[in-house]
This record gives structure tokens, sequence and C-alpha cells, in this order.
């Protein structure tokens, strides 16, 4: 699978089963042994499953995400996406923007990721 397919496939289905709460659909976008960093100065998550259980715990609390995400800027083998989300967070109105840049292998699976975001509780 050529990277810009990848990385549209990356995109639609984060956009989609971020919409959904759906870990599942997400963590299939991963190697077995993917990395990803969710903010530059955490440690990363080492491995599909280590990944699954962040982005479960991340949407703890989450509920009724709109989610977008931008068409992907591709060089080589990795990808730059924007996305923004909008949603309540135990209640709260929240907004999340925020950008991810993944490096696929040949068969189109996130081997390495990492994201920087920023969130608003829209009373700026």
């Amino acid at each position: 699978m050529d990277t810009r397919a990848a990385a549209q496939r990356f995109a639609d289905t984060w956009q989609h089963a971020w919409t959904h709460h759906d870990v599942t659909a997400i963590t299939a976008l991963y190697r077995d042994d993917a990395v990803h960093t969710s903010m530059p100065f955490r440690p990363p998550h080492q491995g599909r499953q280590a990944i699954a259980d962040y982005i479960t715990w991340s949407f703890t609390g989450e509920s009724d995400p709109h989610v977008t995400f931008a068409t992907p800027i591709v060089d080589g083998d990795q990808a730059a996406i924007e996305f923004r989300v909008h949603a309540h967070d135990d209640g709260r109105p929240i907004t999340l923007a925020g950008c991810v840049f993944a490096r696929f292998d040949a068969d189109g699976l996130a081997v390495q990721t990492r994201d920087y975001w920023h969130t608003t509780d829209g009373h700026h």
C-alpha cells in the first residue's frame, strides 16, 4: 500500500472511529510493535496493546465528539495529519486541535506516531 493511501485510511478511520469510540478499529491501523507518543514529553506507548489502553483511557469521560481530520500531507513513508475535535469532557464543552505525525510500513500500518495537540474549554 502506498503511503498516501495508508495515510488517508488512517485519517478516515480515526475520524469515524473517534466519533464512535471504536478502539478496535483504531488499533487495527497500528503494527503490533508500533510506538505512539501522545504528547512530546510523555513516555511513549509501546506496542498495539499499550496504544489501545491509552486510547481507551483517553476516551473516558468524553461524549458526543465531532471529529474532523484534514487531508494528509505525505512525504516518503511519513504523513502529517491535522485534526480537530469538539466534544464534552465530563459534561464540559471542549475543543481539541492538533496534528499527528505517522510513519507507515510497506503494508500501510502505522509503525511510529506522535501527536501535538492543545485543548480549550471555549471560554477564551
